[in-house]
């Protein structure tokens, strides 16, 4: 006997059960419905488990799961119509309070047990009516979700999802992993299309690199990091560091330009807040779960889209491709998820965004920037998102073309205040702890050097001299170097 003939429940009669349970809904049968369907889901459930224990084949095992969806669609209805059942027979009065006695006269009341649900239950399925009642297809995209993504369409998975206040959660943590999520690389070139950040950014949540190797393509160079070790180096061969970034500091970092698809949940908040508080990146854009604008119960969620909000939130209009778990290997699906790019940018005075809970809202759609060519990086900014002519030729600029002296004399005072590191530095150095592009780093060096703030050692190396250490030492370094500046600027 084969595993498959060992395994396979009777397919016929499980069919035949659900057509049974969905008419009986439908002709408003709703106790023999949940009797027939939970039989059916129970039958079902059994058959996939047991073909996942044998290694069955895949198709035996979805078969089994997809019957086992359907009963859990019909059996959650039936409880959603008994919720609002109970609902209306508490209003009218007609269930039996707590310790009523039974032989009362009035024949129409009647107890939660009667209908076999106690008070437990009654709470859960009314927070499952409520949720249907906010989106009326949520029984039916959770558990087609948890189909697509190869999970278990489970009772304990639709009540996770119900009690959930933000999104479907429709894995649990143990299934969600280290929440790997790879993002569609047209997501990151439509926001190259529309901003331009540092050349030199950080993504500390680089996975396989699938954000990393569209910037990389743009011109831009990173600094990557994980939580897990992958192995993943940029294109000058540096490999990412690894370790938690809740528990990161970000040393010659600090102020560099984010651009993340962070883990999603409570993680987004609190990796999200930690990078405003901890790292102050000059701009930041993250992927997102268009839902993130909601909510208002976490405090880190408050900080950064109340108290540090973004300025712009790119929302696709159209959604980008599902973006299935890391190892995923079942079929295709689309995506059920609306997102956007969130992008901070910090203002001059220090603070975020353009005030309290305010942001400009630009719906986008990737497909007209699939073939856009990306803003240069190193100018900071961004431009309009509209397109005039073919895709790909005119693009309207709000910011313009910086010329290299420009770019210097835009930078200078942040590289001078940098020499307080008073550590050995070349090119590279610099340019990695202040977030310019290679040439940029070597023309800064150029002009400290002829200023007599910088000078080479023994061993070829750039360090601060004593004049470049007495600009950075006042109490108040900004205000010298930019008297610095301005005596300069007055001696040329």
């Amino acid at each position: 006997m084969t595993v498959e003939l060992f395994v396979r429940p009777d397919a016929s009669d499980l069919v035949a059960a659900i057509e049974t349970a969905r008419s009986l809904l439908d002709a408003g049968a709703t106790e023999a419905a949940l009797k027939v369907s939970s039989v059916a889901y129970d039958q079902a459930k059994a058959a996939g488990d047991s073909a996942e224990r044998v290694k069955a084949s895949r198709d035996l095992v979805d078969r089994s799961r997809r019957m086992q969806a359907e009963a859990l669609k019909i059996e959650s209805l039936c409880y959603v119509a008994m919720a609002d059942a109970v609902d209306e027979a508490q209003a009218k009065g007609e269930i039996a309070r707590r310790g009523r006695p039974k032989n009362v006269s009035d024949r129409n009341i009647f107890t939660l047990d009667e209908i076999g649900l106690d008070r437990g239950k009654l709470h859960e399925v009314r927070k499952l009516r409520d949720r249907v009642r906010q989106e009326p297809d949520f029984i039916e995209r959770v558990v087609e979700t948890r189909l697509a993504e190869g999970l278990e369409p489970s009772r304990a998975a639709l009540k996770r999802a119900a009690g959930h206040a933000i999104g479907t959660r429709a894995a649990s943590q143990e299934e969600q992993g280290d929440k790997l999520y790879e993002t569609a690389a047209e997501a990151t070139r439509s926001l190259l299309a529309l901003e331009s950040f540092s050349a030199v950014v950080k993504e500390p949540f680089v996975g396989k690199g699938a954000i990393l190797r569209v910037m990389e393509a743009a011109g831009y160079d990173m600094v990557i990091s994980d939580l897990r070790d992958r192995g993943v180096a940029t294109r000058h061969g540096e490999l990412q560091q690894v370790g938690n970034f809740l528990h990161s500091e970000p040393g010659e970092t600090l102020g560099m330009d984010i651009v993340s698809n962070p883990p999603y949940g409570r993680d987004a908040n609190a990796c999200l807040a930690h990078a405003l508080r901890v790292h102050r990146p000059r701009k930041m854009a993250v992927l997102l779960n268009l839902n993130f604008m909601c909510g208002f119960d976490d405090p880190d969620r408050v900080f950064v889209m109340d108290e540090n909000p973004p300025s712009r939130v790119y929302v696709f209009t159209r959604r980008l491709e599902m973006m299935h778990r890391d190892g995923w290997a079942g079929p295709e699906a689309s995506s059920q998820m609306n997102t956007a790019w969130f992008v901070w940018e910090r203002n001059a005075d220090g603070t975020y965004g353009l005030g309290r809970g305010r942001w400009e809202t630009i719906r986008i759609d990737w497909k007209v920037y699939e073939a856009a060519p990306p803003l240069a990086p190193g100018e900071g900014g961004h431009r309009a998102a509209l397109l005039f002519g073919p895709v790909g030729e005119d693009f309207t600029r709000t910011t313009p073309r910086l010329t290299l002296d420009e770019r210097v004399d835009g930078e200078i005072e942040r590289a001078v205040l940098w020499l307080k590191e008073m550590r050995p530095f070349d090119a590279v150095i610099l340019r990695r702890a202040i977030g310019v592009r290679p040439s940029v780093a070597e023309a800064l060096i150029l002009a400290m050097a002829e200023n007599d703030l910088i000078e080479k050692d023994a061993e070829g190396l750039w360090r601060p001299t004593a004049q470049g250490l007495h600009v950075t030492a006042a109490a108040n370094a900004a205000d010298a170097v930019r008297a610095w500046r301005a005596e300069r600027t007055a001696a040329a």
